[in-house]
């Protein structure tokens, strides 16, 4: 049972190599190799079924041939036909010739001879030399005289076509006459060789015509494929909402037109969908803009009255002064939140930065002596490169990113934990690369893919110092973004490390 199930493994391998060599293809070639196969079978059927007719004519003719021979040869020895009546002592006629003299009055090539029981003598081949060999003798007396001519390859003659009769008037004595076959060989090759040339040329003819006619029945789909190609092209996460292009010349009466018409529906809905999308969120960032732009000066007065209460020259209650510290304490953690908020809706809406030449390794310096003062009990280390990098930016934004990430790292690590960060450059393509990298905890696997959404937290994953807004991370992205680059984020437990990269500034104008 094993090796019948092996065996029919490896042959249902070997049947299902055309089928995966034919879904690899494009559906033009597929169409094409079908068209030439279903061809090439119909000629093999015609070219057999046109052999076979011919040669079964050809060797009816030689047959017929065959039988005149047999007859004449008899005939010129004297033996009387089937069905004649001897005389009166019952003995053939005499013999009107040698079997010599007969086999000379054949075709030229005609193989004569007689079997006397069971011994082959008087073969001759008719204007020839008729040399047996111990074989082919065997083969031409083993025969029965059963009237059916057979064919027999003999090794000293060739291709013989034969015919065994025995007459009734000679008992005993059976007569062998042949004819050669080789022009029915001769004609059955030419007939083979002219339909393989045939039929290799309309073949081809049929594989170059088939091709054109097949790329132009395929040519509305290709321009479905082009219409895909151009839609999937388009930024659509960054907005845009238009997609102009549309398949031309959609016949519906086709069934390729039908795709197409379909395929335009389809995409009149994504842009409407993406149009009421659009307008959703712009009516949320003008939500978050307004709401965030009229919280603050709210904010600031909540700030400002408590602490003007708290300077209250008066004494105040210990639990009405914690009251307002507390107080004081959210309405500036709010104020922050808001800043946040406004500055995200900017970036959604497109806002642009300014764009100047910034020193980013000055940037590094500055916000890594802040994150020191700040957080003293974590070991800082800044490595940069030999020479002043620079970026095109927005200084003030850039300096908000690296603040952001060094106070997430200071944050959310313990005391003791080691903070790298390292300013690298490219050349190919110029682009400049800051890391971030903390000997902490890590960030738990199935919170890094939404760690830049907003309002993601991750204090419960590594040791928090200090709550957060969740906005962090979030303004990093967007304001990276905004500056042409990129922001990732690596982490396992002992190595949490966060890079942005830049675009780097090769030429510096006159007046930086």
């Amino acid at each position: 049972m094993g090796t019948a199930g092996a065996a029919s493994g490896k042959a249902g391998t070997g049947s299902g190599r055309p089928a995966r060599w034919l879904a690899r293809r494009t559906l033009r070639g597929r169409l094409i190799a079908g068209l030439l196969a279903l061809l090439a079978v119909a000629c093999a059927a015609v070219g057999a079924v046109t052999y076979v007719s011919l040669h079964s004519y050809l060797l009816g003719q030689l047959d017929q041939q065959l039988v005149q021979a047999s007859g004449r040869y008899q005939a010129c020895l004297g033996v009387p036909p089937p069905g004649h009546d001897n005389d009166s002592d019952n003995h053939p006629a005499p013999p009107h010739g040698t079997p010599d003299e007969c086999a000379q009055q054949q075709q030229q090539q005609t193989f004569s001879a007689q079997v006397k029981n069971g011994v082959l003598t008087d073969n001759h081949i008719s204007y020839g030399i008729c040399e047996l060999s111990h074989g082919d003798k065997a083969v031409l007396t083993a025969y029965p005289a059963a009237g059916q001519p057979f064919t027999s390859d003999l090794s000293s003659l060739g291709d013989y076509r034969l015919l065994a009769v025995h007459n009734e008037a000679t008992p005993g004595v059976t007569y062998l006459t042949g004819l050669p076959m080789t022009q029915v060989n001769s004609t059955l090759r030419q007939v083979a060789t002219v339909e393989i040339m045939v039929f290799a040329a309309a073949l081809l003819l049929t594989g170059v015509l088939g091709t054109g006619f097949v790329r132009l029945s395929l040519r509305p789909l290709r321009r479905v494929a082009a219409t895909a190609t151009q839609v999937a092209e388009r930024p659509l996460a960054s907005g845009e909402v238009t997609l102009p292009e549309r398949v031309p010349d959609a016949d519906p009466r086709t069934e390729v037109g039908q795709v197409g018409s379909a395929f335009n529906r389809m995409l009149g809905h994504v842009e409407a969908a993406l149009g009421r999308r659009a307008a959703s969120e712009a009516r949320l960032r003008r939500f978050a803009a307004d709401a965030s732009h009229e919280l603050r000066t709210p904010l600031a007065a909540i700030r400002g009255y408590a602490e003007l209460a708290r300077r209250h020259p008066g004494p105040v209650p210990d639990d009405i002064a914690h009251a307002l510290a507390r107080v004081e304490s959210e309405s500036a953690r709010m104020s922050v939140l808001v800043d946040e908020l406004l500055l995200l809706a900017q970036l959604d809406a497109g806002r642009p930065l300014a764009k100047e030449p910034v020193d980013l390794t000055r940037l590094a310096i500055d916000a890594t002596s802040d994150a020191r003062a700040a957080s003293q009990d974590h070991r800082w280390v800044l490595e940069l490169p030999g020479e002043p990098v620079q970026v095109e930016g927005d200084e003030h934004r850039l300096h908000q990113v690296l603040a952001n990430l060094m106070s997430n790292a200071a944050k959310h690590t313990p005391g003791g934990t080691i903070v790298t960060v390292t300013l690298t450059t490219s050349e190919d393509p110029p682009m400049v690369r800051v890391s971030v990298t903390d000997s902490g905890p890590g960030i738990p696997e199935e919170l890094q893919p939404a760690l830049f959404e907003r309002f993601v937290r991750g204090d419960s994953a590594r040791s928090n110092a200090g709550t957060s807004t969740g906005l962090g991370l979030a303004i990093v992205q967007a304001v990276t973004i905004a500056h042409g680059g990129s922001v990732s984020v690596t982490s396992r437990p002992g190595h949490t490390s966060f890079v942005i990269t830049l675009p780097r500034l090769t030429s510096v104008p006159a007046s930086a």
